[in-house]
């Protein structure tokens, strides 16, 4: 029983280390060079590093040299395991309001381990509730809004309508 113990105990502090030293500026700096492959350009004014976390703040998105969106606050949190991305007060340029919302108060993104090809999406914003959910081994995402307001009228030419209400599906 002490052994099962003392495993348990490094396995612990072996994932404890791994968390406290990844190297999560490194890590985002990858992920940046993979997006910018796509013609996704992340500018940050400052990045924060904290124990499990890293915060970009007052980010801009570019897509193929055009300004798209821009973010207050993105926090990045993991555990190894599991991630969470919580996205801040997201704006989208004026020339895009026609086929996304224009402002997200609040977003977050989710991968858990029991299903690691699964994201789920979460947001609430100018035109009410949305979930989502993102399936990368099929390549599929379907958003339903729920409890929308008026301004869901803007992109409502591309949503369809089900027994649940308004979504947004595509294929990536």
């Amino acid at each position: 029983m002490q052994v099962v113990k003392k495993l348990f105990l490094v396995l612990f502090v072996l994932w404890f280390a791994v968390l406290l030293f990844m190297p999560k500026q490194e890590l985002f700096y990858m992920l940046e060079k993979n997006l910018a492959e796509q013609g996704i350009v992340i500018n940050e004014k400052k990045i924060d590093e904290g124990l499990f976390s890293l915060n970009l703040i007052d980010a801009s998105i570019f897509y193929k040299g055009v300004k798209v969106a821009t973010v207050e606050k993105i926090n990045i949190f993991t555990l190894l395991f599991t991630t969470n991305i919580h996205i801040s007060t997201l704006e989208l340029d004026d020339a895009l309001k026609t086929f996304a919302p224009q402002k997200i108060d609040s977003a977050d993104i989710t991968q858990q381990p029991f299903s690691p090809y699964t994201v789920k999406i979460s947001a609430l914003g100018s035109f009410g509730e949305m979930e989502g959910v993102a399936d990368l081994k099929t390549g599929k995402l379907r958003l339903d809004f729920l409890n929308t307001t008026k301004e869901i009228d803007l992109i409502r030419p591309n949503l369809q309508k089900d027994e649940k209400g308004w979504y947004y599906e595509t294929s990536f």
